[in-house]
């Protein structure tokens, strides 16, 4: 393996361990906390608020200056999305996405996250998210080839 690509590894690897620990310190692996927060006509619990908002306030400027570089630092170029459009498939995707998160308080990220914890509905949960994938996956490959 080369040092460049070892560097990669190594970068995305610290990269999700940080990403990771500023889920659990700010509790966004907890479901109960993530259901408090999108229950804006009950007990709401607005603690969630100032951690997106730290995040977005660290984000937009820092992704402003990164994408300036003419490449990153420990890969071969920028992965950008280039589509700008809002088609049908992304609304119900998205809005399936939000319906799953209201529903279970974990999203992707929290839920690998949470595994950490052992906890039988955080395993149950990821159990079904790759079994959606996966399933999802082989719908869109069988729509491409036929």
């Amino acid at each position: 393996m080369t040092t460049s690509r070892n560097a990669e590894l190594f970068s995305s690897l610290a990269a999700g361990v940080l990403f990771g620990l500023g889920l659990a310190v700010s509790q966004m692996v907890n479901p109960a906390k993530v259901i408090g927060f999108l229950d804006v006509a009950g007990k709401w619990d607005p603690t969630l608020l100032f951690v997106m908002g730290g995040a977005l306030a660290v984000t937009v400027p820092a992704f402003r200056w990164v994408v300036k570089r003419s490449y990153p630092l420990f890969a071969a170029g920028f992965v950008l999305p280039t589509r700008k459009d809002l088609d049908p498939r992304l609304i119900a995707g998205a809005a399936l996405f939000g319906i799953g998160w209201g529903l279970a308080g974990l999203c992707p990220g929290p839920a690998v996250t949470a595994l950490v914890t052992l906890a039988l509905p955080i395993a149950v949960f990821f159990v079904a998210m790759l079994a959606g994938a996966f399933a999802y996956d082989r719908v869109a490959r069988r729509k491409r080839t036929t």
